[in-house]
């Protein structure tokens, strides 16, 4: 049975990745703020795009909230830069192609990511935690409840 850890009570592992752009991303820098990681397969693969388009267009509801919403996987910095610009994503998506974010909140699998979403607190704790199976994705409005609620 995979491992399902860090889980929800517990402290949420550093991550330090460069994004789409090339920019330095780390989750001590967003100290104080809600953080809703989105952990997917890969760009440009049917359901992986299903998911970054339906945060793209309840972006707003997102923005409201205050919390940064990322994405992450193994994808390269080049790769995310032409599938953001492709699909107008608001999101930042960072690259993990050493994998260690990933295995560090044990979001790897054996054909690479999970699937999944993690909600960190202002106080760095993790509050919300859900993997689903390949072929779904996360809904929003749970994802939002989620992150609201690790607001208050």
């Amino acid at each position: 049975m995979p491992e399902t850890g860090p889980n929800v009570g517990q402290v949420a592992p550093e991550i330090d990745l460069l994004d789409g752009n090339g920019e330095r991303w780390t989750l001590s820098g967003a100290h104080g703020k809600v953080v809703a990681l989105f952990f997917y397969v890969g760009d440009g693969s049917p359901v992986c795009t299903k998911q970054m388009c339906s945060v793209r267009d309840n972006w707003s509801r997102y923005e409201q909230t205050g919390a940064e919403v990322i994405g992450v996987n193994t994808d390269s910095m080049e790769r995310h830069r032409t599938f953001a610009a492709h699909h107008r994503l608001p999101i930042r998506l960072l690259s993990d192609s050493e994998r260690k974010t990933i295995r560090d909140y044990k979001m790897k699998n054996l054909f690479g990511t999970r699937r999944g979403v993690i909600v960190i607190g202002r106080d760095g704790i993790i509050r919300f935690r859900k993997v689903v199976m390949p072929i779904f994705r996360p809904a929003d409005d749970e994802v939002l409840e989620a992150i609201n609620e690790a607001s208050k």
